[in-house]
């Protein structure tokens, strides 16, 4: 019996279940390790040499350098920070500053309820 055509070809980009032009590259956040897409993801580098390297956010990914990438989410720089993985992600030998990152993922990452604008609706009716 002849093996049917095709069982022992590789499938192609069609066949895995994601429309990769839609979705875009995707990358790993150095804080949680998960995977995301890039857009969804902030983008920072190292900047400066020898004791004065300092980690800068690149929203629009156009700094020079190996950068990694983070979610805009303090946990994740939390978790990044408790891991060291800055300096691995960007395979620095010193320590980096990461004052700036922090600060701009502070102002990113608005928790809910802490805008000045005009409060929501409730969802549901209280009179039910």
């Amino acid at each position: 019996m002849r093996p049917r055509r095709g069982t022992d070809r590789i499938r192609g980009r069609r066949d895995r279940g994601v429309d990769f032009p839609l979705v875009g590259p995707t990358r790993t956040c150095v804080g949680c390790r998960n995977r995301a897409p890039a857009a969804s993801l902030l983008r920072f580098v190292a900047a400066g040499s020898g004791g004065d390297l300092r980690l800068l956010p690149d929203p629009s990914r156009r700094l020079p350098g190996r950068g990694a990438h983070l979610h805009p989410d303090p946990a994740c720089f939390e978790q990044a920070e408790r891991r060291r993985a800055f300096g691995r992600a960007l395979r620095l030998t010193g320590v980096a500053d990461a004052g700036l990152l922090a600060e701009h993922i502070r102002t990113v990452s608005v928790p809910c309820g802490t805008t000045d604008d005009e409060a929501l609706p409730p969802r549901h009716d209280p009179a039910r």
